[in-house]
């Protein structure tokens, strides 16, 4: 793929996913907006933006099995309820630093399920990674033991979507978009069925509330952005790998750490800070054995067409 083109996805996908992070913390902080109803109309826009795609022709439907995209839609519904949930329950910078673990879990995800190697080094790399994470949230003044719980889960969760998605392209032979097609709307349907039992829309704070102009207008910001932040997670994913994906997500968490101090008044002690550089050490060896590891496998072919 050319560099320019995978540049420019990557540079998409970290514009769109600071922006909704920041608009979801703002939803909740300052409106109080519905968690299952948020995630609900972000899939409903992400789905009408695949409507507007095809009929633009950016790409062709696929015809697809529905049962069989059910456990990926079900799954794509705990990834980001429990990551809004955690984003809701957690101060920003814990948010953000704890989704750092899907790394370890994705390499846990792959050495014990499908038989997929890594080196000792890659292995020693998840040390630090755990090890800031666990600093940064244990000097949290904000810690609390439901947004851990939730942050955990959304890990998990996490990791095991992200992990399906590169299956799933490959068992159905389809590209991102055209597996999004179909999981959007089913997911949105099963969250519209969780929100009538969990977030009724005529209660306190529900869907016909009375919201003011300012609060409807950041939930179709935050919609569109979604729509952006869902259609890039799939390109990423499909045209690289998971882990290639979560390491380069991990850079966008310095400057929603910055913004959730400014934006927010998030604490951020030295303790905080002393988790983060050591979460970011981690991270960058990752990177550094990765690359190191590519190139030594590339080296073969480079040297043949030579």
């Amino acid at each position: 793929m050319h560099k320019a083109v995978l540049t420019l996805g990557l540079l998409i996908n970290i514009c769109s996913s600071i922006c909704i992070v920041f608009l979801n913390k703002w939803l909740y902080v300052h409106h109080g907006f519905p968690n299952m109803t948020l995630t609900c109309i972000h899939f409903t826009t992400t789905y009408i933006g695949l409507r507007l795609c095809v009929l633009f022709k950016v790409f062709q439907p696929k015809r697809l099995s529905v049962l069989k995209v059910v456990p990926l839609s079900l799954s794509f519904c705990g990834f980001v309820v429990f990551t809004n949930l955690s984003l809701q329950n957690n101060t920003v910078g814990t948010y953000q630093l704890a989704k750092a673990l899907t790394t370890p879990a994705i390499v846990g995800i792959h050495t014990f399920f499908y038989n997929k190697g890594y080196s000792t080094q890659i292995k020693l790399t998840v040390i630090p990674i755990i090890l800031g994470v666990f600093l940064n949230s244990y000097y949290d003044v904000k810690f609390n033991w439901v947004g851990t719980i939730y942050a955990s889960l959304g890990v998990v969760v996490t990791s095991v979507y992200q992990v399906w998605v590169g299956t799933k392209q490959k068992e159905f032979q389809a590209n991102f978009m055209q597996l999004l097609y179909y999981q959007a709307p089913i997911s949105a349907g099963m969250l519209a069925i969780a929100v009538l039992v969990f977030e009724p829309i005529t209660a306190e704070n529900g869907l016909l509330s009375s919201w003011s102009v300012s609060s409807l207008l950041v939930v179709l910001a935050s919609g569109v952005v979604a729509f952006s932040v869902n259609l890039s997670i799939y390109w990423i994913i499909g045209n690289t790998s998971p882990v290639t994906y979560n390491m380069v997500g991990h850079l966008k968490f310095c400057i929603i750490l910055l913004g959730g101090y400014f934006i927010f008044h998030d604490p951020l002690r030295s303790n905080q800070m002393l988790g983060v550089a050591i979460t970011l050490s981690g991270i960058i060896a990752y990177t550094h054995f990765k690359l190191t590891e590519q190139n030594t496998l590339k080296l073969p072919t480079a040297v043949n067409k030579i």
